[in-house]
């Protein structure tokens, strides 16, 4: 074309959890049987939606015309409420209904938060990262994503010296994420570390962007603090969603919180910039909206959630059982959301490492793609191609870390033990080829 309409930052554009999908599709024409254990869809992988969910959702779409309408453009007004009060009784900083606005799921808060940030102002993030805030926030700036980093060594859990010295030498960092529970780690972080984060931003004057669309998904013997629980007096946004733990992804609903914007006012100018912003769009999808209050209000959620939470953490028990038993990796227990993150120590890897594969043709493939990649790309693809396990490689997370995330969401455990025993021994065989 005569003028390049390429952005100059469009190869910032990565999710590698699906885009390994690509190269997994190459080997099962190949005639490898792939285990998809790379994205976060529970019903992707088998999960059932409890029959009463359902008949709310039936019941609406059959008598409320309302759900086939345009919402409010910041969210139903009844929903809000309703979640307004819910986190207000939870204590902290407590909020009002327009301080909620609703989107076309989380992937669409994220874009919109970062977007209209000033150019110039950067958001210090965790890496291991989350692909669509990590790309989101970097292509924002047009610099590379500035991190912080969460240490396997400690169970995952971040330096607050290293983040308060890179928030105090970087003037351009006005914001800090937290995931929490953590994508890909499945780290709860702990009251003081959340507390540490909030001291961090009171003291540089910085904003707070929690992700905690897992917060419903924290294994028994661990304890969640939400950023409404400790968040005191620091600007901040909470971003929630349905898609995990109704699980229904495919819903597109997500909404944002936003605490304490009447204590800056910079902070409530950007926040009613997302607000203008969401009003060229309109709204988000109102049926998950008219159905929230019922599902979460029922007193059957909360058994679901906690036989949910029960669940992911048996399977974590079994992945960390057999896991933790291999040398040349470390495996931190997940405390929440469905995943779990292996990292190989340093200097296991090297670009000679193979794995067998079935045919000739498995085997050419691999070898040609393996070229040039990543060291822990290198083993995913070879995992791939000789056992049909697909995971994400860490590389592809923002990270330095030679690792990948697998999930916890194979229904039948019997077969997720199985893969992860595979796992194990093709760990072993990789090390020591």
């Amino acid at each position: 074309m005569r003028t390049n309409i390429v952005h100059r930052w469009a190869d910032e554009l990565k999710y590698e959890i699906r885009e390994i999908v690509a190269v997994g599709k190459k080997f099962e024409k190949l005639g490898v049987k792939m285990y998809w254990e790379n994205i976060g869809d529970p019903v992707e992988k088998g999960h059932k939606i409890m029959p009463w969910i359902k008949e709310i959702v039936s019941e609406a779409t059959a008598n409320d015309d309302a759900c086939y309408g345009y919402s409010p453009t910041m969210g139903i007004d009844s929903t809000r409420q309703f979640i307004a009060g819910t986190r207000n009784a939870e204590g902290g900083a407590q909020i009002k209904p327009e301080d909620i606005l609703f989107f076309n799921g989380l992937g669409d808060a994220i874009s919109t938060t970062y977007a209209y940030l000033n150019k110039k102002a950067r958001v210090l993030g965790p890496s291991p990262a989350y692909s669509t805030h990590s790309s989101a926030e970097a292509t924002h700036a047009e610099e590379n994503h500035l991190t912080y980093n969460l240490d396997p060594y400690k169970n995952w859990l971040p330096n607050l010296e290293e983040i308060r010295d890179k928030v105090r030498n970087n003037s351009s960092i006005a914001g800090m994420l937290v995931i929490n529970p953590n994508n890909p780690t499945g780290t709860v972080c702990p009251e003081a570390t959340m507390r540490g984060i909030v001291d961090i931003a009171r003291e540089f004057d910085l904003f707070i962007i929690a992700d905690e669309v897992y917060e419903n998904i924290v294994y028994p013997g661990h304890e969640m603090f939400t950023l409404s629980q400790v968040i005191g007096d620091v600007p901040g946004i909470a971003m929630k969603g349905l898609s995990k733990e109704v699980p229904w992804p495919g819903s597109r609903c997500g909404w944002i919180e936003v605490y304490n914007k009447d204590k800056d006012p910079v902070f409530a100018r950007y926040a009613k910039t997302i607000v203008d912003a969401k009003m060229l769009e309109v709204c988000s999808t109102t049926l998950p909206q008219v159905v929230l209050p019922k599902i979460c209000g029922d007193e059957r959620y909360k058994k679901h959630l906690k036989k949910n939470a029960e669940m992911y953490s048996k399977k974590a028990d079994i992945l960390y059982n057999i896991l933790s038993k291999v040398e040349g990796i470390v495996i931190p227990k997940p405390e929440g959301a469905f995943y779990a993150t292996i990292v190989f120590n340093e200097n296991v890897l090297n670009e000679k490492k193979t794995l067998p594969t079935e045919n000739s043709d498995i085997q050419k493939l691999v070898d040609r793609i393996t070229q040039n990649v990543p060291l822990d790309k290198r083993f995913v693809y070879y995992l791939m191609a000789s056992a049909g396990i697909c995971v994400v490689p860490l590389s592809g997370l923002s990270s330095d870390l030679d690792g990948f995330r697998i999930t916890l969401l194979e229904p039948d455990e019997k077969k997720f033990e199985k893969t992860i025993k595979i796992l194990a021994g093709k760990i072993k065989e990789y090390i020591n080829s």
